[in-house]
C-alpha cells in the first residue's frame, strides 16, 4: 500500500497506529467513512466537542490581543463559561511576551514529514521557547500517561529542529524547551515537561521507529489492537467486529478537536523572523 504524496506523520495519526495499526489504516489510508458513533450519548458528545472548539478559538483571540468583555460573549453555556474563566484566572504564568498562535510546523526527519499544529508557542529569545497546550478533555490523565503521548514527544522535538525559524541568528538547544498542558478539568494544576538533549535523542529515534513500522504494516497487514477495551470508543468497531453499541463518554480520557482532518497547505507554512 503505498502514502498519499503529501501524506505527513502527526500526533493524531501516529497516536492512532501506537493504539491501533488497523484504526490508522481506515482512518488515514483507505479514507474509511466512520460507521458508527464514538460514544453515548451522541448529542452530549458532540456538544462538548463543540466547545472544545470555540474555547480554543476564546483563548486564540486573547492571545492576540482582543478584548476580555468582547471574547466572553461567545461562552453560550455554563460549562464554556466556567472554563473561560477558569482559563482566565490560571492561565500559565509568566510566559515570554513573542507569541505564535495556532502556529504549525513542519520537518522532514530520516526522509519522513513530521507536522504539528501548536496552540501556542512563546519565546523568549535566546533563552527559552515555551510550547502550551490547552486540554479540554473531560479528565486530566496523569502525568506518567501524558509522557507516553506521541504529542508530548513530537511537540518539542520539532520545535527544537524548527527553532532557527523563529530567529536564525540564535541556536536553542533542547534543555531551553518547555512543553505545557493546561487542563479545563484541572485548571489549577498544569503539566509541565523540561526538554533535554538526552529526551531529543531517544524522541528522535522513537518517532522514525514508528514511521518504519508504520511502512512494514504497509507491506504486510495492519493488526487490529490487542486492547479490545478501547475498541467500544472507536468508529470503526463493527468493520472490525469488535462490537456494535458505542462506549461510554466516562470512558474517553481525553477529547480533542481533530486537526488531522483541517486542510493543510504544506508550502504556506513558512519561516518567522523577529
Amino acid at each position: 500500500m503505498k502514502f498519499p504524496s503529501d501524506f505527513a506523520f502527526s500526533q493524531n495519526n501516529l497516536q492512532d497506529f501506537v493504539e491501533c495499526p488497523r484504526r490508522f489504516e481506515l482512518r488515514y489510508l483507505l479514507r474509511q467513512p466512520w460507521p458508527a458513533i464514538q460514544s453515548q450519548p451522541v448529542l452530549e458528545h458532540e456538544q462538548h466537542l463543540r466547545r472544545g472548539e470555540i474555547f480554543h478559538q476564546m483563548v486564540q483571540q486573547h492571545q492576540i490581543g482582543l478584548p476580555v468583555p468582547q471574547i466572553s460573549t461567545q461562552a453560550y453555556d455554563q460549562t464554556l463559561l466556567g472554563w473561560w474563566e477558569d482559563y482566565l484566572g490560571s492561565q500559565p504564568q509568566p510566559l515570554p511576551e513573542h507569541r505564535f498562535i495556532e502556529h504549525m510546523l513542519q520537518i522532514t526527519h530520516g526522509g519522513y514529514r513530521f507536522i504539528a499544529k501548536y496552540d501556542l508557542i512563546a519565546i523568549q529569545p535566546g533563552e527559552k521557547i515555551i510550547i502550551v497546550d490547552w486540554k479540554t478533555g473531560r479528565r486530566k490523565p496523569p502525568h506518567r500517561v501524558l509522557s507516553r503521548r506521541i504529542q508530548t514527544r513530537l511537540y518539542p522535538f520539532l520545535l527544537w529542529k524548527c527553532s532557527s525559524a523563529f530567529d536564525k541568528t540564535i541556536s536553542y538547544s533542547p534543555e531551553q524547551i518547555e512543553m505545557i498542558y493546561w487542563f479545563t478539568a484541572d485548571p489549577l494544576s498544569p503539566e509541565h515537561f523540561q526538554y533535554s538533549q538526552k529526551q531529543a535523542d531517544l524522541d528522535g529515534e522513537y518517532l522514525l521507529e514508528l514511521t518504519r513500522q508504520v511502512e512494514h504494516c504497509a507491506q504486510t497487514v495492519f493488526p487490529l489492537t490487542s486492547q479490545e477495551q478501547q475498541c467500544s470508543l472507536c468508529v470503526y468497531r463493527s468493520l472490525c467486529n469488535r462490537g456494535v453499541a458505542a462506549g461510554s463518554m466516562d470512558d474517553e480520557m481525553d477529547n480533542e478537536v481533530d486537526e488531522d482532518n483541517l486542510d493543510i497547505a504544506f508550502d504556506q507554512i513558512g519561516e518567522i523572523e523577529f
